[in-house]
Order: C-alpha cells, then sequence, then structure tokens
C-alpha cells in the first residue's frame, strides 16, 4: 500500500516536472504577446482621475478572467479532437499580431491626428460622461485582451500539442493564469507610479532630498515607460508573428538563408505579413467606402 502511494507521488512529481519544464518553453514563445498585452493595458488604464484607474483595472481584469475561462475548454477540445484547427489559428493569429504591429509602424510615421481617448476625457464635464467613456475603454479593453489571450492559448498548446492532454491542460492553464495575474499585476503597479510619486514628494522633508528626486522621477517616468512598453511590444508582436510563419510553413522556413540570424529572420517576415495584411485590410476599406458613397 505505501509502496503505490510512493509511486503516486513519484508519478505526480514527475509530471509537475515535464509541466515546468514545458511553461518555461511556451512562456518565452508567449512573451511577445505578454509584453504586448501589458503595454495596450497600460496605456488603456492610464488617463483616469487617480481613484478610477484601479476599479478601471480590476474591471479589466475579471473581463480577462472570463475571457480565458471561455477559450481554454474551446481550445482543448480542438487540440484533442480537430488538433490542425490549432496550426490554422495559429497562422490566422500570426497574420493579426503582423497586422497589429505593422499599423503601429504606419501611424508612427503617418499619424493619426483624429480626436485621442485622453482628449475626450478632457472634454466631458458630467459623471455621467466620465463613467460612459469609462465603460467604453474597458470594453475596448476585454475585447483587445480576447484576442490576445486566444494567440496566449493556441501558441501554448502548439508548444505541447503532442503530448498527453492532461499535460497540455496544466501548462496552458498555467500560463493562462500567469499572463492574466502577471500582466495585469504590473499593469496596476505601472498606472499607480506617478502617485507613489506625488506621496514622496509631499512627504519629503526638502526639495533636493531623495525622495523629493525620486517621486520627481517616478511622476516623469510614467508616460516615458508606457511609450517604452509600446515600442517594446510592436517589435515584440513582429518577431511572434514572424516566428509563427517560419516555424509553421516549412516553405518559409526553408526560403531564409542559414546566414541570417533567426531573430532578423522572424522579424523581417513579421513585417512582410504585417504590412501585406494591412495593405489588404487598407484596400477593402477604400473599396467598401467607394461602394458606399
Amino acid at each position: 500500500m505505501a509502496s503505490g502511494i510512493f509511486a503516486i507521488l513519484d508519478d505526480i512529481a514527475a509530471l509537475m516536472d515535464d509541466v515546468a519544464a514545458m511553461s518555461k518553453v511556451a512562456a518565452k514563445k508567449t512573451a511577445g504577446i505578454l509584453g504586448d498585452d501589458l503595454a495596450v493595458n497600460a496605456e488603456k488604464a492610464s488617463g483616469f482621475v487617480s481613484s478610477r484607474e484601479i476599479p478601471v483595472l480590476w474591471a479589466i481584469t475579471k473581463g480577462s478572467l472570463l475571457n480565458k475561462i471561455i477559450i481554454l475548454p474551446i481550445a482543448f477540445l480542438l487540440s484533442a479532437f480537430l488538433p490542425i484547427a490549432i496550426t490554422i489559428i495559429l497562422l490566422l493569429g500570426g497574420c493579426y499580431l503582423g497586422f497589429e504591429g505593422a499599423e503601429k509602424i504606419f501611424h508612427y510615421f503617418v499619424p493619426d491626428h483624429s480626436n485621442s481617448k485622453k482628449e475626450e476625457l478632457k472634454k466631458v464635464e458630467t459623471k455621467e460622461e466620465i463613467l460612459a467613456i469609462e465603460k467604453e475603454r474597458v470594453k475596448s479593453a476585454i475585447v483587445t485582451d480576447f484576442i490576445l489571450s486566444v494567440e496566449i492559448v493556441i501558441i501554448t498548446l502548439g508548444t505541447v500539442v503532442g503530448e498527453p492532454i492532461l499535460e497540455q491542460i496544466l501548462v496552458v492553464s498555467a500560463i493562462a493564469i500567469l499572463a492574466t495575474i502577471g500582466v495585469y499585476g504590473i499593469v496596476a503597479l505601472i498606472v499607480r507610479m506617478d502617485e507613489a510619486g506625488y506621496y514622496l514628494i509631499e512627504n519629503s522633508n526638502r526639495k533636493t532630498g531623495f525622495k523629493f528626486n525620486l517621486g520627481n522621477f517616478l511622476v516623469a517616468a510614467l508616460p516615458k515607460v508606457i511609450k517604452g512598453l509600446t515600442f517594446i511590444g510592436t517589435i515584440a508582436l513582429m518577431l511572434v508573428s514572424g516566428g509563427i510563419f517560419v516555424h509553421n510553413i516549412d516553405f518559409i522556413h526553408h526560403l531564409i538563408p542559414e546566414a541570417i540570424p533567426s531573430i532578423l529572420a522572424e522579424f523581417i517576415v513579421g513585417l512582410i505579413f504585417g504590412f501585406a495584411c494591412l495593405l489588404v485590410v487598407k484596400l477593402f476599406i477604400k473599396i467598401k467606402n467607394s461602394i458606399t458613397k
């Protein structure tokens, strides 16, 4: 009896060791999307009145958890009964990620001068208007999170697709939980940087002391941190997108010369597919607008 219990414990330990190893690989594969998720949500959760930043972030976090609850069972069923669908969704997701990255690069060089969300927040006056804008931004963030969550889950499944279903469930669920708790925990810290800075400034004994200087640094750093995350997230999007095509389409994989570093090759492939998708979308919108006129 005792030997049977120890055998079970040994199996569990071996299973958890495999899960930990595969989770590390999956985390590396999804790091780019997690970085973009972090940048997107830090931007969406900032710009509110101080007292509303955490409630807004909590609302987005709950929406993200609900997204995972919806996505995970569907992904596991597809993995068990229709594994080819995982690759198809992965490639479609690669197109979307490339498009999103290309769109950000395009708008950097060709800025959109339409009113931003921050300008909208400045124009509103009543509490009802502020709450309406807040609700709209929360909804937008949850929709974006859903798309990114699908990619995180599918990419993670792609790393364990040949493993037993139990290990797939444990690894993918672990990454999904990490994606939610880790990303939104860091976002909470980021959006409160300025508040921590103001607190240090107000409680500093002199205007040249360490507290005062640190407070000023935190206040000034917040917009730069968000902008930096957006830049890093865009690069990561292209790398993840290109990596999806390079590792899942043999023709592209064999087309790349061995002398080119893999990270550069994946970035170039991501750029090519991203701007191709952007061109298709812009042509579609242009044709649609010409028809509806």
